[in-house]
């Protein structure tokens, strides 16, 4: 395998293992969404427990979308399904919603969650984010939530978005962002898993995007994270079992302090 593919298989792995292995958490998952995804609690009311328990973003990239009836969205690492459930109540049965992931464990719990929900204008399709099996043009709105840093290939990524999305197509994600990371924090398979190591920094990512032809690219808004929160992120990751073993948890908390943050990021392909 490539670099790249030891990358992903990697992550895979450390993703199947949150909706795999039980937690120990006695927390309540909506106050989690709430607070880490900015979820409205009338919205994630609406939505399969397992889908919310097992959201594992940083941002609702559609809190401020303007995703209508009739459109078709597709999320990019769909995961349990979280945000393909409120697309699909968005776009109405005249819409469609296409989540993209690559982790089995990931796919069967978003299809049971699916199903759970009565939705029949969503689905599920396998597939990796630089490589996605949807047509070209045929999408109104690409979503994505804190899922495109874990990519080893982001240029890849940027450019999918632009061949999937319709002229006049828009894009907005949510994602962390990171700037002057370590280099031994950015080797850090741990951190890497719990969406930080791999985060490129905020100019990095609205050249990516206007590179791949997207126009009127820019930050929309931003969450920063200070030290207790990234350490409660790293810790709350650790105890899901996505990321493998952290030494340091609190000293690279101290480090990342001030250098990373969760970005909305908003975009549109030319008309």
């Amino acid at each position: 395998m490539t670099d790249t593919d030891t990358t992903r298989q990697k992550v895979s792995e450390a993703y199947a293992k949150t909706v795999t292995t039980p937690s120990d958490s006695c927390c309540d998952p909506k106050g989690v969404a709430v607070q880490w995804g900015g979820y409205a609690r009338a919205e994630l009311d609406l939505l399969p427990a397992d889908a919310v328990s097992n959201a594992l973003g940083c941002g609702d990239p559609l809190a401020f979308a303007g995703v209508q009836a009739g459109q078709t969205v597709v999320d990019l690492g769909s995961g349990a399904g979280i945000d393909i459930l409120i697309a699909a109540r968005r776009v109405g049965p005249t819409g469609h919603v296409i989540g993209i992931d690559m982790t089995d464990e990931m796919l069967e719990r978003a299809r049971a969650n699916i199903a759970e929900a009565g939705f029949d204008n969503v689905e599920v399709r396998k597939g990796i984010i630089e490589d996605m099996p949807v047509e070209s043009g045929t999408v109104d709105w690409v979503i994505s939530n804190c899922v495109i840093n874990l990519s080893p290939e982001k240029d890849r990524v940027f450019a999918e978005i632009a061949r999937l999305l319709k002229p006049g197509g828009r894009m907005l994600v949510s994602d962390i962002v990171a700037e002057e990371l370590p280099a031994e924090l950015r080797e850090n398979e741990a951190l890497y898993n719990s969406c930080i190591a791999g985060a490129i920094s905020e100019s990095d990512y609205v050249a990516g995007l206007t590179r791949a032809g997207l126009t009127d690219v820019r930050v929309e808004g931003r969450i920063a994270y200070d030290e207790a929160q990234l350490n409660d992120l790293i810790e709350s990751d650790l105890e899901a079992g996505c990321c493998g073993d952290a030494d340091g948890t609190a000293e690279a908390s101290r480090v990342l302090a001030g250098k990373v943050w969760s970005a909305r990021v908003v975009a549109t392909k030319p008309a």
